[in-house]
């Protein structure tokens, strides 16, 4: 629990600190997105790679290796293993269109409860967004898949990131 708390606290203090520098004229608007998102795609990396490694880890004495079978097969890791590391919690819902793009819903996002008071709040949404935008992508681009990563906000703290694979 504190741990999570941490990283709550930790994630506020980076959108606070990438968007005081732009109200300071370093940085505008648009650009504190692309840096927040940026920071998220480096550390679904290093996620990646530090949870694939304790998977291989985990199978090294098996016929059966942690490989993925297809696209698929990893989109539900992130769901459900990559996502759990992260947020403590599972993906709600994954949908796909069997095409290239992946839709994740998160019911109860963690970084959008704090401030699910009301609807005055949804155009802020986009700011906490950013960096797990990021984070999947990264984290996908570790794993082989080059993606867009989209997120969206009709009602918090409720959320859907929508994948879309590129092909390399």
């Amino acid at each position: 629990m504190a741990d999570e708390a941490l990283f709550l606290l930790l994630h506020n203090e980076m959108v606070s600190g990438v968007y005081k520098s732009a109200e300071q004229g370093e940085v505008e608007n648009g650009r504190c997105i692309t840096k927040l998102e940026n920071m998220g795609f480096r550390v679904g990396q290093g996620l990646i790679e530090s949870t694939v490694l304790l998977l291989v880890d985990l199978f090294r004495f098996t016929k059966d290796t942690a490989r993925f079978k297809d696209e698929l097969d990893i989109m539900k890791f992130i769901c459900k293993d990559f996502w759990t590391t992260v947020f403590k919690k599972q993906i709600d819902n994954l949908r796909t269109n069997h095409q290239g793009i992946y839709v994740l819903q998160d019911n109860k996002f963690r970084l959008l409860t704090q401030m699910s008071a009301g609807k005055q709040y949804l155009e802020h949404a986009s700011k906490y967004l950013a960096f797990t935008c990021g984070l999947i992508r990264g984290g996908l681009l570790n794993l082989g898949i080059k993606s867009i990563v989209t997120a969206e906000v009709s009602s918090m703290p409720a959320c859907k990131f929508q994948v879309m694979i590129q092909k390399l």
